[in-house]
């Protein structure tokens, strides 16, 4: 019999097969056996169109962004220059003329 390695989430004892999946019980994560995936590879961060960001990268806004705490929005097309990239939901950190240091999701900008 195969050996099921631990969950590389939860690290839970009690993965089974299902197919070509490994699949946890306890926090429902899926993987493939032969992944080699490392927490590098989960720091990935990918902008909306697929693209990887790294820190020092320009982006440009793909949408109207409310600000909050301010009357004016950040506008669709705003470039923002030599960002930097942090773990948390919001994962870019950068400073926009007019508005100051600020915290963007990925999935709002574009590689520019």
């Amino acid at each position: 019999m195969n050996e099921i390695p631990n969950c590389p989430k939860c690290n839970s004892e009690y993965g089974y097969e299902d197919g070509s999946l490994i699949v946890c019980p306890e926090c429902a994560h899926e993987w493939q056996l032969d992944d080699n995936t490392s927490k590098e590879d989960e720091s990935v961060v990918k902008d909306s169109n697929g693209n990887i960001l790294a820190s020092g990268d320009s982006v440009i806004l793909t949408k109207n962004l409310k600000v909050k705490g301010s009357t004016s929005d950040l506008k669709k097309g705003t470039k923002v220059k030599n960002i930097r990239l942090v773990d948390s939901d919001h994962n870019i950190d950068c400073w926009i003329d007019g508005y100051g240091s600020m915290a963007l999701k990925s999935e709002f900008v574009k590689k520019g």
